[in-house]
């Protein structure tokens, strides 16, 4: 046994007891609860790498406003499925002076969270063309997304965007449309886990397909604005956070709280429906719903069969904060702007020691610092690097359950992490050098 940092006999027999098959290929949830048994009996803190969890305190303007609604009485009453007006104009006015694009009121949607607008979205959008029946995810991607669609039991397809950047992901995307099946694509951006950021010309590319083979575009903007190479924090003053809605109008956007305002455990996010989409006749829907119009599908349809709308009183909370953006009183990219300035450190750490950065380039430019990074060390797989790092009090995720290729890789969340464990995570990160 080696003498690791945390103890290599309790950790062995965590792993054992746990009866996960493969801790490399453990979901996000499994791999947490096997670091809080390990963290109960040893009473080592790991550094907790593993969970997309916002870390930083939610901003004072929504949760003000969400105790005043609750104090008004609005637990007592269902919410209007299509949203509260207040949250409906904020976002209309929030993509108009963050994103420079025009959206009607009727378009903004509030979910239960973007992973209840994925699920809506997969499941409306799998019924607007009864020829077509698959969704595209460009990967790598959230886990979740591909088992919405197992859950759903819808098909779909996926590839590694790695090798495809620049004008390479022209023929990639033509090669998955040109065989008529497709109806949707889902990215996000920046990208969950690898960090990846689309540049507009990229965004062009896949407008353009979009509209040749009027594929409807999901763009999970699940991290706005927290490209930090670039300044997106100004209402109504460029730059605007890039999106494809500047080439296409086959678009939905998924907008959450979680990340951007740190309000995660609310499960309040905004679905923007383009124009176009939203009052398109699509006469295949009448198959499943009572119209055949997208918007009232989407909304009277599957959110109402959903959920019945959003919690009533987070989405004064939501309404509040957009309108403080809005109005410029409250910058949200500043709020969580520490996320990029504590992934540089922790990145020349792992550097230093003998890893390396997978996902480091956009179309030749260096990576963001931000949410998460993903590494590598020379060796190993992700899935063998994960199991192996558990002994030096070091947690996150393989990519190969992302839908990467990169089988070599981690993903990393610095979210978690706090400023004083560094000292600790580089002295974990030498003595893997050391005994690897």
């Amino acid at each position: 046994m080696k003498e690791t940092p945390i103890n290599y006999e309790v950790v062995s027999r965590h792993i054992r007891e746990s009866n996960i098959r493969n801790v490399g290929r453990a979901s996000i949830r499994e791999i947490k609860r096997l670091i809080n048994n390990i963290e109960r009996e040893t009473g080592d803190k790991f550094i907790r790498m593993e969970m997309g969890v916002p870390g930083l305190v939610p901003p004072e303007v929504g949760i003000n406003a969400e105790i005043a609604a609750l104090k008004s009485g609005v637990a007592a009453i269902y919410p209007d499925i299509e949203g509260i007006p207040a949250l409906k104009k904020e976002a209309s006015r929030f993509v108009k002076f963050f994103l420079d694009i025009d959206v009607d009121e009727a378009g903004c949607v509030p979910t239960v969270g973007s992973m209840q607008g994925g699920f809506a979205a997969f499941l409306t959008l799998s019924r607007i063309y009864k020829e077509r029946d698959t969704t595209l995810l460009i990967d790598p991607g959230f886990p979740v997304h591909h088992q919405q669609h197992i859950v759903l039991g819808q098909k779909f397809e996926s590839f590694d965007v790695y090798d495809y950047r620049g004008e390479k992901l022209r023929d990639k995307l033509e090669s998955y449309f040109s065989k008529g099946n497709i109806h949707s694509v889902l990215y996000s951006n920046p990208n969950n886990p690898s960090w990846i950021c689309f540049t507009d010309h990229e965004l062009k590319i896949i407008g353009e397909l979009a509209n040749q083979y009027n594929v409807v575009i999901l763009e999970d903007l699940a991290y706005f604005g927290m490209d930090f190479r670039k300044d997106y924090s100004k209402a109504g003053v460029p730059p605007f956070q890039p999106t494809v809605a500047k080439y296409t109008e086959n678009y939905i956007l998924l907008i959450s709280s979680s990340k951007a305002f740190s309000y995660a455990g609310q499960r309040v996010s905004c679905m923007i429906i383009s124009n176009k989409i939203f009052n398109a006749k699509m006469p295949d829907l009448l198959r499943f719903y009572t119209t055949d119009i997208f918007g009232r599908a989407m909304i009277y349809g599957t959110i109402y069969a959903l959920s019945a709308g959003t919690s009533h009183s987070a989405q004064y909370a939501l309404a509040a904060m957009l309108k403080a953006v809005n109005d410029g009183t409250y910058n949200f990219v500043e709020a969580v702007r520490e996320y990029g300035e504590k992934a540089k450190i922790m990145k020349r750490l792992f550097t230093e020691n003998g890893f390396h950065i997978v996902y480091d380039q956009d179309e030749g430019v260096p990576i963001a610092d931000g949410f998460y990074f993903t590494f590598a060390y020379p060796g190993y797989t992700g899935e063998q690097l994960l199991e192996e790092l558990l002994y030096y009090g070091i947690s996150a995720i393989a990519l190969t359950i992302t839908g990467s290729e990169r089988i070599e890789g981690i993903r990393a969340c610095v979210s978690l992490v706090r400023r004083e464990q560094f000292p600790d995570l580089e002295y974990r990160l030498k003595k893997f050098r050391e005994q690897h």
